[in-house]
Parts: structure tokens; sequence; C-alpha cells
């Protein structure tokens, strides 16, 4: 190992099924604590303990404080964007319906992780900041499958859809607050306001017609 890596500042994985298995519980467990508690709150010694692992257990998987934060950030990440990106045995459209319920579902049970992956995490913090970015490319990327059938498009239809994607992450921060519509009836608002933006996508660039089903909606 040269001494550039020994800086940096992701953790990393340990070789043996076991110790990945370790590495693995100590996530979970994580995702559990940092739910219900503040990140500035918890010590190392606090995690630890809620664990039932010696404090020098965490920082040989994770290094850090911020090393085990983002660790389980980007397996909460993981989660989200499998969840919402599945479903490819299905329909283009159809597929479209389970990427916003499988997101909304992610939210609604994960709510202080989806909280972070959105508003940045702690202080506005860069890396969980691009880490969102990677989750709003993967499910740009998914949407953009499914309506036109390819994952990379140009750039006014791009811009269309993130801005559709932007107004998905407020509503649904303001709806995991207050709960305020049933899952099916907030999902049905977020197709038909797609299908909006993808009209008016082809209304200025007529070589991205609006898949059938989506005039409907």
């Amino acid at each position: 190992m040269n001494h550039s890596q020994r800086h940096d500042d992701r953790p990393r994985a340990r070789g043996t099924d076991r110790s990945l298995a370790r590495r693995a519980e100590l996530i979970a467990i994580g995702r559990k604590l940092f739910a219900d508690t503040s990140y500035d709150t918890l010590s190392m010694d606090d995690i630890a303990k809620h664990a039932h692992v010696a404090k020098g257990l965490i920082y040989y998987y994770f290094k850090s404080k911020r090393g085990y934060y983002l660790a389980i950030i980007e397996d909460s990440v993981a989660d989200l964007i499998s969840r919402a990106a599945g479903g490819l045995e299905l329909p283009p459209y159809e597929r479209v319906h389970r990427t916003i319920d499988g997101y909304l579902r992610y939210a609604e049970h994960h709510q202080a992780a989806y909280r972070a992956i959105i508003t940045g995490g702690v202080g506005f913090d860069a890396e969980v900041l691009a880490i969102r970015d990677g989750v709003r490319e993967a499910i740009l990327e998914t949407i953009a499958e499914g309506a036109y059938g390819r994952r990379k498009v140009a750039p006014l239809p791009r811009m269309a859809l993130l801005g559709w994607l932007c107004s998905v992450e407020g509503t649904t921060l303001d709806w995991i607050d207050h709960q305020v519509l049933p899952r099916d009836v907030m999902r049905e608002l977020l197709v038909k306001m797609l299908g909006g933006a993808l009209r008016a996508i082809e209304d200025l660039d007529p070589s991205y017609p609006t898949p059938e089903a989506a005039r409907k909606a």
C-alpha cells in the first residue's frame, strides 16, 4: 500500500467472509442507531457501547466515525437503488410505476437514511451530496429507460427529468414528515407529474415522443 492510499478517507472492506459479515452487521447496527440519534450527539464510545463491541473494532473496519457514517449512507443508497431500479422484466411504463413505488416505500420505511441522502447528511457534507448525485443519476437513467428505451438522453429531456426528480425529492420529504396522503395516491400523483414532464419534453423536442401510456397520465 502506498502512502497516498493510507490517506484515503473511504472505509475499506476486509477480505474474509467472516470479516465481511461482521462489517455488514456493524453497518446494520449503525443504520438503526443513526435512525434514532443524531450523528453529532454520538461519540465513538457511544457507538461501540450500542453495538456491544470494542471501539477499536469500529476503527479497524471504518477508520473513523465519519468513515462509519459514510459506509452506512452508502449501504442505504445501495438499498434505495435496488428497490427503485428493479423490475427489468416488466414493460417499460410499468417499470416506471414500480420505480416510483419502490422509491416511496424506501423513503417511508427508512426515513432517517432518506433524509440524510437527499439533504446532504451532516452539515451539508460534500461527500454525502456526491453520493446523492449518484442516486439521482441512477433514478434518472431508470426513468429514461422506461420512457424512451435508453438510459442516456439529450440535455433537454435530462433537464426536464431532473426537474421532476427534484420535485419528487422535495414532496417525498414533506410526505414522510406529514403522511397526509396514502402511498398509492402519492405514487399516482408523481406518475401524473412525470407524464406532464414527458409531454413538455415532446413539445420542445419531438425526437423524444411521449410514451403512449404517459399521454393518458
